[in-house]
């Protein structure tokens, strides 16, 4: 049986940050991942805010530069707002943070996926080339999407999650701005278009509790982006998911186990965006296990109290946004400029609202 100081399940941004970190720390360290590529399919809008750029620095994957984001309201109103950051190429963001973690020295498998969970043992099975190899760990990351398998191996209860459409088409003029669309007709999230390039990415989120039917409104965007001679009518590509919007797990550590990125709950549930959470929580995670495994008896307890320091607020602040505006989807009251206006970031009365 190989036996490892950390396991980590999925070389998402989170968890190849996390192997990096705790290999740089001197961890025997396995990773493993479920897809033959890394990276792909991406299921992402693949935006960065600046803050992350550093990150996206040295590494070959920066596209486009963007400068600020566009919000349209049900009645056609334009607000325009500072919102700096990057377009990158995600699947080749997650390579280069696999590749720096082997080059630290973690081994990583994929794909292998794992098929069965002892925590009181901390015992894991993992498959790969056919063949269940088992696995004795110290310590756990689970970076496994917001479906995750170790939380349904821990007996988690799953987490609840928005569904998204997403095409790749071509854009027939240069934009340095993202562009949202808050509308009813997406209900429980909202429609973007972000510029990449000579491509721009496409999408919806909805919450599928509301409507199932994700293809017809995505394509009657399309069609009209495309009379408007802002983007063309080919589909390059095509992709879509599941974006966890209920907040943070109600625990982040469960024994030996951290959770981090969307298996954790770090997405925000308004915006959708996970990246720079994914990365910042995986190089925490990495790092409170070497320490614990250090000595450091306390260092995976402050892992989950660093995690919600930082994030807890604003995600808590998106929930209730999420819950307020729950029963107004498909009423009158959603096709309002000041219910969307509540129910967006961009504005001050997402804000204000969270607070009174």
């Amino acid at each position: 049986m190989k036996s490892v100081d950390l396991l980590v399940i999925g070389l998402g941004p989170g968890g190849a940050s996390a192997a990096g970190q705790a290999a740089a720390a001197g961890l025997d360290v396995l990773a493993v991942d479920r897809r033959r590529v890394l990276g792909e399919p991406v299921q992402c809008a693949e935006f960065i805010p600046t803050p992350m750029s550093r990150y996206a620095r040295d590494l070959p994957v920066r596209r486009q530069t963007i400068t600020g984001m566009t919000s349209i309201l049900p009645s056609g109103q334009i607000h325009h707002s500072d919102f700096p950051g990057l377009m990158i190429d995600r699947a080749e963001f997650d390579r280069a943070l696999a590749r720096r973690a082997r080059a630290n020295g973690a081994e990583l498998w994929h794909p292998a996926r794992l098929t069965a969970l002892d925590p009181l043992r901390q015992q894991a099975t993992v498959r790969r080339g056919g063949q269940d190899l088992n696995l004795r760990y110290r310590a756990l990351v689970a970076a496994d999407g917001p479906q995750s398998t170790v939380a349904a191996s821990l007996g988690l209860p799953p987490l609840r999650t928005l569904r998204t459409r997403q095409y790749t088409v071509p854009l027939h003029r240069p934009l340095h701005d993202t562009r949202i669309w808050l509308s009813d007709a997406y209900p429980g999230g909202y429609a973007w278009l972000f510029p990449k390039q000579d491509v721009a990415n496409l999408g919806l989120g909805l919450d599928p509790e509301l409507q199932r039917d994700m293809k017809r409104p995505l394509e009657h965007l399309h069609r009209l982006l495309a009379e408007q001679g802002l983007v063309g009518q080919t589909v390059l590509q095509r992709t879509g998911g599941a974006i966890p919007v209920g907040g943070l797990r109600r625990h982040l550590r469960e024994g030996s186990t951290l959770f981090v990125g969307d298996a954790a709950g770090l997405t925000h549930p308004i915006t959708g965006a996970g990246i720079a959470a994914a990365v910042i929580s995986g190089e925490h995670a990495g790092a409170a296990v070497a320490a614990w495994l250090a000595g450091d008896g306390d260092a995976l307890a402050d892992y989950e109290e660093d995690m919600r320091d930082q994030f807890g607020p604003a995600l808590a602040r998106a929930v209730e946004r999420r819950q307020s505006l729950q029963n107004l989807w498909h009423t009158p009251a959603a096709r309002l400029d000041d219910t969307q206006r509540r129910g967006w970031i961009a504005f001050d009365e997402y804000y204000e609202a969270a607070t009174t």
